[in-house]
């Protein structure tokens, strides 16, 4: 067997990884690599690292573009293998590939007017709306626990990962024919924090021999524990008293579907005011209608108000909208209301547009539920910033903000040991991708302490063999 890393080595993102056996080449994941546009184009344009006609199969952990972004891409130029993934996954792929296909020609629009003004010509999206339905017919679906041979003497099973709906991490079991020996390899996709307030958690694997395991929080603790249900209540409560809008910049898929379920208890148990509520996302609207499709990703708790309650991600103040226009008629409400919209780091998306009318405004309270990037529009607020850009404009900060650090679908370094330490097996061999350097630096030496054995950081476009 042999394993190539082809991207997310050394990076979170873009995440990449060959794998060859009994003569066939499986790619795990085929995401997106995300930085500058123009870095980023030359990446993903091409696949330096192999050619997409030469895959054999496409196993997919789960629907992150910066795991699936890439397939209809790798299918544009000549991938024609099956591409393996849970029900739930496929499903948030139909919704999401179209959205980053939209979503890149804005950017490759942005990156044209560079282009020209430096005498270049100008470049094509990587991929079209309808590329990325093509892409949707070559999906084959397995349900968790399922087993599924897929070529000769590799048998794959899904496992859930707890990360967001559908994820999952991936058992190849195997029978070598280079050497004849029975091999347990196991790639962890991104690996929940367990104790979610909508998922299960993570299922640990057994007798695992070989693992490639995720190390985006290698060295870096959550603020919070999961469920802080009662922290996140007292904040929408102090909030209605101040009487200003509460803006909640989330992440379209999962983070959004948490909090609807958190504001649905809270409103069932009278623990906030009834006001009403509106998800300002189309595509967060998109994935919210497939959550309810897929109980058997769902903890014992959601899994029985699905049935009692028909619909734990809806109740009667809440409002979805998908037009343009009924996201302007929200500049128009002047009580209290909560606005859930995306972008989550404020960098694009309809949240912009209820920043620029409401950030001045010291009744607002603007509500912080996931991670943002340096340097992003998020980030400065977070960091106290007095006066921000906002399309094309500078605005006072006036709003009151706040933070709940709670709701990350990431586990952390403490997370990430203990998931290594309940995956039993001899794990002769460890490979940390998915981490910048220095945090998968920082989960190679905890690793190694706890498994006295080495645990190794590959190099982009290095490849093994085992």
């Amino acid at each position: 067997m042999k394993l190539k890393f082809c991207g997310a080595a050394g990076t979170t993102t873009g995440s990449q990884h060959l794998l060859e056996v009994n003569g066939k080449r499986i790619l795990l994941d085929c995401g997106l690599y995300q930085g500058s546009r123009s870095h980023a184009y030359d990446v993903n344009c091409g696949f330096p690292h192999f050619d997409p006609q030469s895959i054999d199969l496409v196993i997919l952990s789960h629907a992150h573009i910066d795991h699936s972004g890439n397939l209809p891409n790798l299918a544009r130029k000549g991938f024609k293998g099956n591409i393996y993934a849970t029900h739930a996954t496929r499903d948030l792929c139909q919704i999401m590939l179209a959205d980053s296909a939209r979503i890149q020609e804005g950017d490759i629009e942005w990156l044209n007017k560079h282009r020209k003004k430096d005498g270049l010509e100008p470049v094509t999206p990587l991929y079209s709306e309808q590329d990325a339905e093509r892409c949707l017919r070559q999906f084959v679906t397995i349900g968790y626990d399922r087993s599924m041979p897929v070529c000769d003497g590799v048998l794959l099973t899904f496992i859930d990962a707890g990360h967001i709906l559908g994820s999952a991490q991936i058992l190849l079991e195997v029978t070598d024919q280079a050497d004849g020996r029975h091999k347990r390899f196991m790639f962890s996709g991104d690996i929940g924090r367990g104790h979610n307030e909508v998922l299960r958690d993570p299922v640990t694997v057994m007798d695992v021999d070989f693992l490639l395991m995720e190390s985006t929080y290698g060295g870096r603790e959550h603020e919070a524990p999961p469920g802080m249900g009662d922290h996140f209540g007292e904040i929408i409560r102090q909030a209605c008293k101040r009487g200003g809008k509460i803006l909640i910049p989330s992440f379209a898929v999962e983070r959004t579907q948490q909090l609807l379920y958190m504001l649905n208890e809270l409103f069932e148990h009278d623990a906030i005011p009834e006001i009403p509520v509106f998800v300002d996302s189309p595509l967060a609207v998109s994935a919210t209608e497939i959550y309810r499709l897929h109980p058997e990703s769902f903890n014992d708790e959601v899994y029985q108000s699905l049935f009692e309650k028909q619909n734990p991600f809806g109740f009667e103040n809440l409002t979805l909208v998908r037009s343009v226009k009924g996201s302007m008629a929200l500049n128009d409400i002047t009580g209290v209301a909560i606005i859930i919209s995306a972008s989550g780091m404020c960098e694009a998306g309809r949240i912009l547009h209820h920043l620029k009318n409401n950030i001045g405004n010291a009744r607002t309270t603007i509500l912080f539920v996931g991670y943002c990037a340096d340097n992003t529009l998020g980030r400065r607020i977070r960091d106290g910033e007095k006066e921000v850009p906002i399309l094309g404009g500078r605005y006072q900060v006036r709003a009151k903000i706040e933070t709940v650090d709670s709701f990350s679908g990431h586990a952390d370094h403490s997370e990430l040991c203990d998931y290594f330490t309940r995956t039993t097996g001899p794990k002769k061999r460890v490979w940390l991708v998915h981490g910048e350097s220095a945090h998968s630096a920082a989960l190679q030496e905890a690793l190694q302490k706890l498994h006295g054995a080495p645990v190794e950081v590959p190099v982009l476009g290095s490849q093994v063999e085992f």
